[in-house]
C-alpha cells in the first residue's frame, strides 16, 4: 500500500504541474512533509516514535499516539481495543526504560508526575511507581525482563506487524486501485493479441485450403465426362467428386484441428521427441472461450475431460498464502496468509468476504469442522487451537494444546464426529517463509499427534509415534473417519486405526519430509508428495508397496521461490495442500509456477498426462483445493503474491 501511495502522490504532482496549480502543489508538498502517517509506511512511523523517545519528548509521544488512535485505531472493532491498550502500555514502558538506562532521573520522575492521574487506577502500573526509587531496577525480578534487548525487539516487531496488518486490511480509495487496473488492462491486451494471432492463422489456413482444393478440383473429371445418371442429394459426393459442400466440410474440419492445436503450439514447453513425428499431445492450456471438445492424439479422437468456464480472482490478501480450503458444503472458503490474516469468503453467486480474522499470535494451520460446518479451527504457533464461528464472527474458545510443542502444523476433523487430530511440533530454527541461503534443518523436529474433542474441549488421547516423536506435517481422514493417514518430517507415512486408536501401518515413503498426503477415491491407496519431488501412490493393504510413482518439478513440490528486485528472493516451505482430486479420483490438480495444472492419472509406466493448465498467476502457486459438485467443479489455486484464483470447470461426460 505504501508504494501505491507514493506513486499516486507523484501522479497528483504531475497533474498539478500540468494544470498549472502551483499554489495547490506547494500546499500538497507541505502537508506531505508534515504527514504523521508517513504515507502509510510502518517503518517511518516506528522511527518517529523512537525519535520522540530518544529525545525525551513525552508530550510529543502522547500527542502522536493520540493521533494514531484517533485516525486509525478508533476504526477497529471493539475486540481489538485491548490490543491497542497493551501496545500503548508497552510504549510508555519502553520510554521509561530508556530514561532509566540513560540515567535521566529527572525525566523518569517527570513521567510519573504527568501520568499519575491516568495511570494510578490501572492495576498493571501499580508496581511501576516504585521504579524511580529502586537503586538497580535492571536486577529487580519485576523489572529485569523489560531491560532485555529481547523485550524491546519483541515490542517493536509486534507494533510493526499490528500496523502493517491494519493498513493492509483498511479499505482503499478508488484512486489507489490504479495498480490493479493497469495489470488488468495489460492482461486484456495480451489476450487480445493472442486472439489476433489465432484469427490470422485461421485466415491463412483458409486461403491455403481453398487454393489446394481448387487445384484438385481442376484435375478431376466433371460429372458430364463421367456420363453418370443424376442421383439424389444423399449421394452427391459419389457423383460430383469434391463438390462445394465436401470442400466446405473438409475445410471446416481442418480449421477446427488447427484451432485445437494452437494452444499447444504457443506453449513454451519443449519435448524431446522427433520433430517429424505425427503424434500430438493434449493441449496444456485451454482458453475459457475454447469450446472444442475433440483433439487429435496419435490419429485418434480423444475428448478433453474439462472445459474452463471462467476464472475469478480473490485479492484481499496482501502476503503469501499458506492455506486455502473449501468447507464441506462447498459454499465458503477459508484462506490464511503468512501475516496471520484469515479471510472467510463466499463465491456463489458473487465473491464476497464474510469475515476477517486477525490473530495476536502467528497462525500456521486451519481446518473446517465437519459438524457444524460453520466452525473453523485455527492452529497457532504458540501451542493453541482456536474454534471460530464464521457466521457469528466470534471466537468460541481457545484450547491450549502443548507448551513444549507450540507449533500446530496440521489439523484434521473427523467426518463422523466432533473430534479432531492436532499435529504439534517443537520450535524449529526456521519459519514457513525464509530467505534464500538459509540452511534447512537436517534432523527431524520433535512432535506429537493428539486427539481432541470440540464439545468437551479436552484431549482424548496421544498417539504413539514409532520409532520416536516426530513432527507431523500433514493429516487426512478417510470418508467415514475410521482411518487416518499422516506424513511426517522423517519421511514416514503412518496409517492409524481410529476405532482402536493405534498405528496400523507405517513405512518409509520419501527421502526427506512428507509435505502432503491424501486418500485415493476408492480409499485402497494413498497418494503423497515429498521433499524428494516424488508423487507416489501407495497400496495400504500391502505395507510400503508402491502402486505408481511420478516425478514432479520443484514448481509443484517446493520449496517455492519468489524473486524480487535487487536479487531478493523469498522462499516458502510447503504448508498447505499440494494436490487435490476431482469427484471421481481420475484427475489430480497440482501447483505450478503460473497456476494449477490438472493431470490424468494413468499407470505408472504411462506417467502423468497433462490435460489442462489453469494459469492466471504471476507468482508461484503454493496450495490448491478442488471442490466438485455435479458436472461443475471449482478449483482454487493460491500463490505467493496473495492472489487466489477460482476456476470453474465443466466436466465433459463420455
Amino acid at each position: 500500500m505504501a508504494s501505491a501511495v507514493e506513486r499516486t502522490d507523484d501522479l497528483v504532482r504531475e497533474y498539478l504541474i500540468y494544470r498549472g496549480f502551483t499554489s495547490t502543489l506547494k500546499h500538497l508538498d507541505s502537508e506531505i512533509k508534515a504527514d504523521k502517517e508517513k504515507g502509510f509506511r510502518v517503518d517511518k512511523i516506528i522511527d518517529q516514535l523512537q525519535q520522540l523517545i530518544q529525545s525525551y519528548d513525552l508530550t510529543g509521544l502522547k500527542e502522536y499516539w493520540a493521533y494514531l488512535d484517533r485516525r486509525l485505531f478508533s476504526r477497529l472493532e471493539d475486540v481489538y481495543r485491548p490490543t491497542v491498550n497493551k501496545l500503548r502500555t508497552s510504549l510508555y514502558r519502553f520510554y521509561l526504560i530508556h530514561t532509566v538506562q540513560m540515567k535521566n532521573t529527572e525525566k523518569t520522575q517527570e513521567f510519573f508526575l504527568k501520568q499519575v492521574l491516568e495511570l494510578q487506577a490501572q492495576p498493571e502500573w501499580r508496581d511501576w511507581f516504585a521504579l524511580p526509587f529502586i537503586p538497580a531496577p535492571e536486577q529487580n525480578p519485576s523489572f529485569s525482563p523489560y531491560f532485555s534487548r529481547q523485550w524491546a525487539d519483541t515490542f517493536l516487531v509486534s507494533l510493526h506487524n499490528f500496523l502493517s496488518v491494519l493498513f493492509q486490511s483498511s479499505p482503499q480509495p478508488v484512486l489507489l486501485s490504479f495498480d490493479s487496473e493497469v495489470q488488468r488492462i495489460k492482461t486484456v491486451q495480451e489476450e487480445n493479441e493472442e486472439l489476433r494471432q489465432m484469427v490470422r492463422s485461421s485466415l491463412f489456413s483458409s486461403s491455403v485450403g481453398l487454393v489446394s482444393y481448387s487445384a484438385k478440383a481442376k484435375d478431376l473429371p466433371s460429372a458430364k465426362d463421367l456420363k453418370m445418371p443424376t442421383v439424389s442429394t444423399a449421394t452427391v459426393d459419389l457423383t460430383t467428386g469434391h463438390s462445394r459442400q465436401r470442400r466446405q466440410h473438409d475445410h471446416e474440419k481442418e480449421r477446427k484441428q488447427l484451432l485445437s492445436r494452437l494452444p499447444q503450439q504457443s506453449s513454451e514447453k519443449k519435448t524431446d521427441s522427433d520433430p517429424d513425428a505425427q503424434t500430438e499431445a493434449l493441449p496444456d492450456q485451454t482458453d475459457s472461450t475454447n469450446q472444442t471438445r475433440v483433439c487429435e492424439v496419435g490419429g485418434a479422437s480423444v475428448e478433453q475431460p474439462f472445459i474452463k468456464l471462467s476464472q475469478e480472482e480473490y485479492g484481499e490478501h496482501h502476503s503469501s498464502i499458506m492455506h486455502c480450503r473449501v468447507d464441506c458444503s462447498g459454499r465458503r472458503v477459508a484462506s490464511l496468509d503468512v501475516d496471520g490474516v484469515v479471510k472467510v469468503w463466499a463465491f456463489n453467486p458473487i465473491m464476497q468476504t464474510k469475515a476477517t480474522i486477525m490473530s495476536k499470535s502467528p497462525l500456521l494451520s486451519l481446518e473446517w469442522a465437519a459438524k457444524p460446518d460453520r466452525l473453523l479451527l485455527l492452529g497457532s504457533g504458540v501451542g493453541t487451537v482456536k474454534l471460530y464461528d464464521t457466521e457469528a464472527k466470534k471466537s468460541l474458545y481457545e484450547m491450549s494444546i502443548d507448551d513444549v510443542h507450540p507449533r500446530i502444523l496440521s489439523l484434521a476433523c473427523s467426518p463422523s464426529g466432533t473430534s479432531f487430530v492436532c499435529a504439534a511440533a517443537a520450535q524449529a530454527a526456521h519459519s514457513g517463509v525464509v530467505m534464500e541461503g538459509d540452511a534447512r534443518v537436517s534432523a527431524p523436529v520433535s512432535g506429537q499427534l493428539l486427539l481432541w474433542d470440540t464439545k468437551t474441549v479436552k484431549q482424548q488421547l496421544q498417539f504413539a509415534l514409532e520409532p520416536g516423536p516426530v513432527a507431523i506435517n500433514c493429516t487426512a481422514f478417510n470418508h467415514n473417519g475410521n482411518l487416518l493417514v499422516t506424513g511426517a518430517a522423517d519421511g514416514m507415512i503412518r496409517l492409524f486405526d481410529m476405532q482402536r486408536y493405534e498405528s496400523a501401518l507405517s513405512w518409509k515413503a520419501h527421502d526427506g519430509e512428507v509435505y502432503s498426503v491424501e486418500f485415493s477415491y476408492d480409499e485402497n491407496t494413498v497418494f503423497s508428495i515429498g521433499e524428494d519431488g516424488k508423487f507416489v501412490q501407495w497400496n495400504i493393504h500391502r505395507c510400503g508397496v508402491k502402486q505408481s510413482e511420478y516425478s514432479l518439478s520443484q514448481d509443484a513440490v517446493g520449496p517455492f521461490v519468489l524473486s524480487g528486485y535487487s536479487g531478493y528472493k523469498q522462499v516458502q516451505v510447503p504448508r498447505g495442500r499440494l494436490f487435490a482430486f476431482d469427484s471421481e479420483g481420475q484427475h489430480v490438480l497440482t501447483c505450478s509456477s503460473s497456476g494449477g495444472v490438472i493431470y490424468r492419472l494413468n499407470k505408472a509406466d504411462a506417467g502423468l498426462e497433462s490435460v489442462l493448465s489453469l494459469g492466471g498467476h504471476k507468482a508461484p502457486v503454493v496450495t490448491v483445493d478442488w471442490c466438485s459438485a455435479m458436472d461443475c467443479g471449482t478449483c482454487l489455486t493460491a500463490s505467493m503474491d496473495g492472489k487466489i484464483k477460482l476456476s470453474t470447470l465443466l466436466a465433459q461426460k463420455p
